[in-house]
Formats: structure tokens, C-alpha cells, sequence
């Protein structure tokens, strides 16, 4: 009943930590908060200059005693400190004003999180001024966020491609049947795609730069219409500023060994799937969610190894979000769904 009351009061929030970006979704408002997760670092006074979009501009462009940080690795904390920073910086974005009241907070995690690192997703949040903090599997929320039914005996399978994590989960009866966490996704594209043109063109791009590509011309499928792009670097032989030219094709060569690990777990969690909800599976397709979801081809080339319609989320970036805010907004329904 207290919960309750002060629930009426405070102004509860639901939380994708990404390694990528940080979403915070009100009950009233919907999402309202949509930043990069980097924090940007005055060593010598160990004081925060910026976080979020501002601090992932300083990104490969700091003097010595700044330092642009990306707490988050393979979708859990690396930087205790860093993030508790962060999450407080965004919740006192988010809830502006006075308040006597600490939120309460859902926070969506990887599937293959280990106790101390949930231990360590709460104590930030807590000591970053949350009143109470609930957890919820990605692939879960990634579900609800896309309306699928998933208190019913029915087989849902949800692939969700991050900056840090692949997941791929079989959801049946408000639990994962089966999951398969690969730390492969958004980055691992980035980092493909810097290592190419190193070893390709002997050209050093920058970690924006090498993303700006990823998404303009980057492709997991052969395209309709052939892509160009000319990107700027610096030669690693003379140490000069200079351009190439790419095409999709180069950066599809690039992607390719990343992809093939997507699509290898995908494979692996079907083969895993009991019979009943591989038919399910084959009947309904399979949900596509996470930033990767919006590589060029991807959905083709899963259709192509799989056999299975594949059906991308209307709005891809923040489907775990809006999973996460429907069991902030209804706790009863989807109380069967936070872990422990």
C-alpha cells in the first residue's frame, strides 16, 4: 500500500542501459530520454563536462586530460563509477523540479548477466537515486515492447541485436525457453568496419566515422542498387589526412564474419528449440529488434539461412524500451517477468 502511494507521488521510470544508448520511458510521457551512452571526463579535477549526445562528440577528439568513456561493455557495467554518474545525470534530466519521492526503476539486462553483474546494474541504480529497481531480460521486454503473447503457450523468438549483445531468446508462458547471448552486435560491426579499411587501405577512421558507414552504406545482403561512399581518415604510411572511396560490397566484406555469428546463433537456438515451439516459430516468423535490426539485407539473409519469415519491429531502437515501460505501467500482469 506505502509502494503504491508513493508510486502516485514519485515519477517511475523504466530503463534500457545500453552499451550503445540509454532510453528512460515514463508511464505518463512514454520514452523521453534517448542518449548515447558516454561520458565525457575532466581527469585532472575528476569532474563529469558531458553526458550522453554532447560527450559521444568528443569521441576520438579529447586532449590528454579528457576522457570520453563508454562505461557500458557487452551490455553490462565495466565502469561502476562512470555509469552511476551517468544514470544519475539522466534521472535528474528526466525528473526536473523537487521531489520527496525516489523513483522506482526497471532496468531491461542481457540474458546471460551473471549475479554480480545485476548486483552491480541495482547498486548503481540505487545509489544513482532509485527507490526500489526491478530487472527484466532484453529479449522479454523486446516482446512485450512488440505486442507478442507472451503468457500464452505459444512459441515467440526474439532476436535482439544491440551495441554490445546479440540476443536471441524462445519465449513461452512468460519465461525464455531457451536463450543464446552472443557478444557480437552494433560494436563488433563498428570495430569490423575500422579494421577494414586499416588492413584494406591502410586508413585509420575514426569509431563515429566507422559507424556513420556501418549505417549509410552498410549491408548483411546483397543490395538492389549498388552504394558509394567516400570516407575521410588518416593515412597510416605518411600520417596524413586523407579520403577513399567504398562501396557497399567492401563494407559487406567487412560486416561478414560478425554477421555470420548472428546468424550462427540464431541457427543454434533453433536447433536447440523443442518441436512444439520450432512450429510455432515456423508459423509466426521471428521478431527482429536492437539497432542491428536496421542493417540493410539482415532480415533477408536470416530468411535465406533459415527459412523463417522474419518481421523487423516497427521501431527497432527502442522496442525494449517501450517492453520495459508496459511492465513499469502494469506491474501485476508482467510480474512474473522481472528476475531475481
Amino acid at each position: 500500500m506505502l509502494g503504491k502511494l508513493l508510486s502516485m507521488f514519485g515519477k517511475d521510470l523504466a530503463m534500457d542501459l545500453g552499451t550503445a544508448n540509454t532510453l528512460l520511458y515514463t508511464k505518463k510521457d512514454g520514452i523521453v530520454l534517448n542518449e548515447p551512452s558516454v561520458v565525457a571526463i575532466d581527469v585532472e579535477r575528476n569532474s563529469v563536462l558531458a553526458v550522453g549526445r554532447e560527450a559521444k562528440e568528443f569521441l576520438g577528439r579529447t586532449p590528454q586530460r579528457i576522457r570520453a568513456i563508454r562505461p557500458m561493455k557487452d551490455g553490462v557495467i565495466a565502469d561502476f563509477e562512470v555509469t552511476k554518474q551517468m544514470i544519475s545525470y539522466f534521472i535528474k534530466k528526466v525528473i526536473t523540479g523537487f521531489s520527496l519521492v525516489k523513483p522506482n526503476i526497471v532496468i531491461c539486462v542481457p540474458t546471460g548477466i551473471t549475479q554480480v553483474e545485476k548486483r552491480a546494474v541495482i547498486e548503481s541504480a540505487q545509489q544513482a537515486g532509485a527507490r526500489d529497481v526491478k530487472l527484466v531480460e532484453e529479449p522479454m521486454a523486446a516482446a512485450i515492447g512488440a505486442a507478442r503473447p507472451i503468457h500464452q503457450p505459444v512459441g515467440t523468438m526474439v532476436v535482439d541485436i544491440g551495441g554490445g549483445t546479440t540476443e536471441v531468446a524462445i519465449i513461452s508462458l512468460s519465461a525464455i525457453a531457451y536463450a543464446e547471448s552472443v557478444r557480437v552486435a552494433g560494436d563488433a560491426l563498428n570495430n569490423a568496419v575500422q579494421r577494414y579499411f586499416q588492413e584494406e587501405f591502410q586508413l585509420l577512421v575514426g569509431e563515429n566515422q566507422a559507424e556513420k558507414v556501418k549505417m549509410t552504406i552498410g549491408s548483411a545482403f546483397p543490395l538492389p542498387e549498388p552504394l558509394v561512399m567516400t570516407v575521410p581518415g588518416k593515412d597510416i604510411v605518411s600520417g596524413t589526412p586523407t579520403s577513399v572511396e567504398v562501396t557497399d560490397e567492401d563494407i559487406r566484406i567487412a560486416l561478414s564474419e560478425s554477421v555470420r555469428a548472428i546468424v550462427f546463433a540464431v541457427r543454434k537456438a533453433l536447433e536447440k528449440t523443442p518441436p512444439e515451439l520450432a512450429s510455432d516459430i515456423a508459423e509466426h516468423g521471428l521478431l527482429l529488434a536492437g539497432g542491428g535490426a536496421l542493417l540493410k539485407g539482415l532480415n533477408e539473409l536470416i530468411m535465406q539461412e533459415t527459412g523463417l519469415q522474419v518481421v523487423i519491429d516497427e521501431d527497432p531502437l527502442t522496442t525494449v524500451v517501450r517492453g520495459t515501460g508496459k511492465t513499469l505501467e502494469d506491474r501485476a500482469k508482467f510480474s512474473d517477468v522481472y528476475i531475481n
